[in-house]
């Protein structure tokens, strides 16, 4: 007698009209809930056939269920999404719904109807969303964080996944797309926009784990979900081979999941099974509480956090620690921006499923930002008020437009008194009169010594050696001398190559000149190159004393700091002048390194920034646009223009 049922889509914008299949015998009742709050929206008499639903326009986007009686358990739910009829409205947070991972596990264990389990030879390459089932499963991995959201955090707008691949425009009036949970089937389309949605200034926010795992491809109009998990088995695979439905890291699609999501699940770790109950005992430490993303929390590092947080499954990226630090490889496909922020050791696991690790981190791809979790069950910790405003700091600062001027923090050098970057390494004058050095970029790494750097007041390094300058660091001392040394992260003597102008106090090089900045603030400059025979450079006033505290140089353009603490720019050249960027964070020395900048405050906290004013960061469009408008420039308060 029981009815049950399935809907020809999982979202409808409100407004509109979604066509439901009913099969068994009636009449009886349908009731629909909003699933976030469990608060009833309708309820209507229905018999078998089909049966419409007309969502009312005043419906907020979110996530639904129908459920028809007299029922048979799951069979008898129906879960589809309201989307808003005006995106981007209300919110410019999208939060997507894996319908797609809820599919998959439809019908698991039955012959030719599941597509798990996954190496079983029964199991089924194409399953039908045309069916019943297909709702999340006992755990209701994404339930924690819709709860949080609909309670305290900000409001958001809904989609489901599938919405991704099947409307190009889905993102665009959007600032950050949420995951969330257990999102592990992604297509080819559904990725390609959403990177490029980050690459030209979106972002993403991952608060789950084993993500975009599977390709899986969608035929029928989206009504047909193919994942065969053999290249061989898959017709596809001699057509178009990075189309085959295998895991995104495999051959022959090579295109690593963490490219996107910065973890991958091939580092992580996994409880099934009567093992389950130990996710519950589990929790991150602390690697880099000086972080935006840990502003308020009071943590420090090493401490814990999220107990209780980490699902069944989650996502880690390959690490090395130096002095306890860790940090990403780079060897899986990581981006090399990735700064890990929280680890927890779990190769335990192993007598439990599968060994390996958990990590939360953050890191930049293009214009935009990702953040990631790393682990399927974030909602269930949200109870813990450090997990709290982690998850505030993330969607506040994600879900807002770029600022100009942003510093973030990637470590310490406390009493520095110079500073360089030079390839991948950051070297700075330590305040023990050591030269110390460590790779940069975004994580909170150590200062390694390598060596004296006696009276060394000024540290730079070209961009490109030119006749008789090499490409190496240059250095001045307390006495004038100039001073090189190989930039590399080994033992080195110091070479005396010069003289330097009296009381200098920073040094760049720039389009093959050097440039001192003296005691009171004096521009000079001089020929990087010696020529053979010379027996000194001839140093160049350009500019009188002013209130200029650091130089560098980076990518051909002179950055100084002002007394006021505004950061300035200027091409080289001796008719150039400065001109404001923005605000120095309280920088007392600078480095240019691969294009951003470096900052030493007088605190003893390092931090970095991009040249641009904004970067080129994508600005959601109104409601109903075509495409993004983009950000160009900025005026000097971080205001768009």
């Amino acid at each position: 007698m029981a009815l049950v049922a399935h809907a020809a889509a999982t979202s409808c914008r409100q407004g509109g009209t979604l066509r439901f299949t009913v099969t068994g015998q009636g009449p009886g009742l349908v009731s629909v809930e909003d699933a976030v709050d469990g608060r009833p929206v309708h309820r209507a008499e229905v018999s078998a056939g089909p049966w419409e639903l007309a969502v009312p326009p005043h419906w907020r986007s979110s996530l639904y269920r129908a459920v028809f009686t007299p029922g048979a358990g799951e069979r008898s739910e129906v879960w589809f999404v309201v989307r808003p009829a005006e995106p981007g409205a209300r919110s410019r947070i999208l939060l997507s719904v894996p319908f797609a991972t809820w599919q998959a596990y439809n019908r698991a264990g039955v012959p030719g109807e599941g597509l798990y389990w996954t190496e079983d030879p029964d199991r089924a390459a194409r399953v039908a969303f045309d069916r019943p089932g297909g709702g999340p499963p006992p755990e209701r991995w994404e339930a924690g964080l819709m709860r949080w959201l609909r309670a305290y955090g900000p409001d958001v707008e809904y989609c489901s996944n599938l919405d991704l691949h099947l409307d190009p425009q889905a993102l665009l009036p959007y600032q950050l797309l949420v995951v969330n949970g257990h999102d592990e089937y992604w297509t080819w389309e559904m990725r390609d926009r959403v990177e490029g949605f980050v690459t030209a200034g979106g972002n993403l926010a991952v608060f789950g784990a084993n993500t975009a795992w599977w390709q899986m491809r969608l035929e029928d109009g989206g009504r047909t979900m193919v994942c065969y998990r053999d290249a061989v088995a898959d017709p596809m695979a001699a057509v178009a081979p990075e189309r085959a439905t295998v895991e995104w890291s495999s051959h022959p699609v090579n295109r690593p999941e963490n490219s996107l999501t910065g973890l991958s699940f091939r580092q992580g770790a996994g409880c099934w099974g009567p093992g389950m109950p130990q996710m519950y005992r589990e929790a991150y430490t602390a690697a880099f509480a000086g972080h935006w993303v840990f502003e308020g929390t009071g943590l420090a590092d090493g401490d814990t956090f999220a107990l209780g947080g980490l699902g069944y499954e989650t996502d880690a990226a390959e690490l090395e620690f130096t002095d306890g630090v860790p940090a990403a490889t780079g060897r899986d496909g990581t981006p090399a921006s990735f700064t890990v922020l929280a680890t927890a050791d779990l190769r335990h696991w192993e007598a439990h499923g599968q060994g390996g690790w958990a990590v939360m981190g953050v890191f930049d791809s293009g214009a935009g930002t990702v953040f990631n979790a790393g682990t399927v069950n974030w909602g269930a910790a949200l109870d813990d008020p450090v997990v709290d405003r982690i998850t505030r700091n993330v969607l506040t600062r994600l879900a807002a437009p770029a600022r100009a001027g942003r510093w973030t923090a990637i470590g310490v050098a406390t009493g520095a008194a110079a500073l360089a970057g030079a390839g991948s390494w950051l070297f700075a004058v330590q305040a023990d009169g050591t030269l110390g050095v460590r790779r940069a970029g975004p994580q909170n790494l150590p200062l390694r010594p390598l060596g004296p750097a006696p009276g060394i007041v000024a540290l730079a390094a070209p961009r490109e050696a030119v006749t008789g300058g090499p490409l190496t660091l240059y250095a001045a001392d307390d006495t004038g001398r100039l001073l090189l040394r190989p930039a590399r992260p080994e033992a080195a003597d110091w070479t005396p190559a010069g003289r330097c102008p009296a009381g200098t106090r920073a040094l760049a090089a720039c389009d093959g000149l050097l440039y001192a900045l003296d005691g009171r603030g004096a521009l000079w400059s001089a020929p990087q190159g010696l020529p053979a025979g010379a027996a000194a450079r001839d140093w160049t006033c350009l500019a009188p004393p002013s209130g200029l505290l650091a130089l560098t140089a980076a990518n051909g353009r002179l950055y100084a700091v002002a007394d006021d603490d505004v950061l300035l720019h200027r091409r080289p050249g001796a008719a150039e002048g400065w001109q404001r960027l923005g605000p120095a964070g309280g920088s007392v020395l600078l480095a240019g390194q691969a294009g951003r900048l470096v900052g030493l405050g007088a605190d003893g906290v390092l931090r970095t920034r991009g040249v641009l004013p904004v970067g080129g960061v994508r600005v959601a469009p109104a409601a109903g646009a075509a495409r993004p408008a983009v950000v160009v420039g900025a005026a000097l308060d971080g205001t768009r223009t």
